[in-house]
């Protein structure tokens, strides 16, 4: 059988994602490239044509041709998006391909190519497929993520350090439990990723949802028949692997509002997990640090630097991919059973955006496998206060002796005197005329931060079981 060349070879229209680097390594590059969305759109015609056979509209040796025709065609990109212009969408010039390719096979078959379809039938269907399988490789690499960061939140359960809230030391907490908050909004993640892949429907209408044509090109065949349109949906969905909707969805743009949100929802997971790691690792927070490689993180000017470049790119894949998002949910405002502009709108938007988050989930398993945690430097910086960070726990000890408000007041102005550097934060408390005779007797203990931890163990605890629970696989 002949496999046919592209037509030229030039680099126009290509991306090596030069400027969106984080999708420039790993799967998503070849799986989401153009040749791929032609692939995948060749693959629905060949599923159309057999569950047609499967019905008897066609023979099954026209299905086989056709499949296999479908499966060796090579399509030159460039090519066909000039000649898709007068068509609004590739499917017209695709199928005009496949049926001349079908043809030079066995031309009784020709004419049984897309045999009462219609365009977005086959885009559609293409895109979910693509979906679906860009989906589990992302899946995928939230599980490595989840599992590194279950192999930290365990690691460092009890490794105290100052937690943050707006920008300022707020109370202890533990890295053990800001990891497991990680985690938890991970497993959220694939959670999701795993049931939105499962419910990505084929598509299969006609042209304008009533499955008309296919039915009309079943009769006076085996499957000419009430239902053969909802059975031929149904077949050709399984032939696809993808799920069976209840009616065509031409203008009824749920699935891509669903895609939409979902990869919103994982960018941001693993985002906050980037830009915690981007604040802890500055010079002068330093508690955690990339994995070093040669070559990364390095400054054009500047040699000493170290740059959180991993955390960066995840970053700025969380920053993009709602804008992206924002088009497929707009994307609903489709009229009629089929919408000048509303579906064509969506082809670049969810391509970038799964590129961009199955990029960052593939960034944030190496990120998350090699991250290094500084114990040490948490606890020096525990102790930038000297006790102050844990002034809320003091608040509750002397509110029965001063009340509160006149506990809070108290406890202000001594944390203000030691800020100043002028003496220690415990020192401060004891001079204050107000706290004399009623500090406790273990008040250096109690400014401990290790013992002001509250349910931080018992949190991770059961993050680490829901791990357990749901695996990494």
């Amino acid at each position: 059988m002949p496999v046919h060349p592209p037509t030229r070879d030039r680099e126009t229209g290509t991306d090596s994602g030069l400027f969106n680097p984080v999708w420039a390594t790993g799967r998503a590059p070849e799986a989401l490239s153009e040749q791929a969305w032609i692939a995948a759109m060749l693959e629905a015609e060949g599923a159309l044509a057999r569950a047609q056979a499967q019905l008897g509209v066609i023979p099954g040796r026209s299905a086989d041709v056709i499949t296999e025709v479908a499966r060796t065609l090579r399509i030159d990109a460039p090519t066909l998006a000039e000649r898709s212009r007068g068509a609004a969408n590739p499917v017209v010039v695709l199928v005009q391909e496949l049926t001349a390719a079908v043809r030079e096979v066995a031309p009784d078959v020709a004419d049984q190519v897309h045999l009462g379809s219609t365009s977005q039938d086959i885009l559609d269907s293409a895109t979910m497929l693509l979906a679906v399988r860009t989906l589990d490789g992302i899946g995928g690499d939230l599980g490595r993520v989840a599992a590194a960061l279950g192999d930290l939140a365990g690691l460092h359960r009890a490794t105290p350090m100052a937690a943050r809230t707006l920008a300022q030391h707020a109370v202890p907490t533990t890295f053990g439990l800001k990891a497991a908050g990680w985690l938890d909004s991970v497993l959220d993640a694939r959670e999701r990723v795993r049931r939105t892949a499962a419910s990505l429907p084929a598509q299969l209408g006609g042209a304008a949802g009533t499955l008309s044509a296919y039915q009309e090109y079943a009769r006076g065949t085996a499957a000419d028949r009430r239902g053969h349109g909802v059975e031929l949906a149904e077949r050709f969905a399984a032939e696809l692997g993808l799920s069976e909707p209840s009616v065509p969805w031409h203008s009824l743009r749920t699935p891509l509002c669903d895609l939409g949100w979902l990869l919103s929802q994982v960018t941001g997971a693993l985002g906050k997990f980037a830009l915690d790691v981007q604040v802890l690792s500055r010079t002068e927070i330093a508690e955690v640090a990339e994995p070093a490689a040669e070559g990364r993180g390095v400054s054009s000017a500047m040699p000493q630097k170290r740059n959180p470049v991993l955390a960066t790119l995840i970053v700025a894949a969380a920053r993009q991919v709602p804008a992206h998002s924002s088009v497929l949910a707009l994307s609903m405002l489709a009229e009629d059973e089929r919408a000048p502009g509303a579906w064509h709108a969506e082809w670049q938007p969810l391509r970038d955006a799964l590129r961009l988050t199955a990029g960052a989930a593939r960034t944030a398993a190496e990120l998350a496998e090699g991250l290094e945690v500084f114990p040490a430097r948490m606890r020096r910086n525990l102790e930038l206060t000297e006790g102050a960070v844990v002034s809320e726990r003091l608040n509750a000890v002397l509110a029965p002796l001063l009340g509160k408000a006149e506990t809070k007041r108290v406890l202000a102005v001594c944390a203000r005197r030691a800020a100043t550097g002028e003496v220690t934060f415990a020192k401060a408390l004891a001079d204050h005329p107000e706290l004399h005779g009623r500090l406790p007797a273990d008040a250096e203990q109690l400014l401990a931060p290790e013992g002001y931890l509250g349910a931080a163990d018992d949190l991770v605890a059961r993050v680490l079981a829901r791990l357990a629970r749901e695996g990494t696989s």
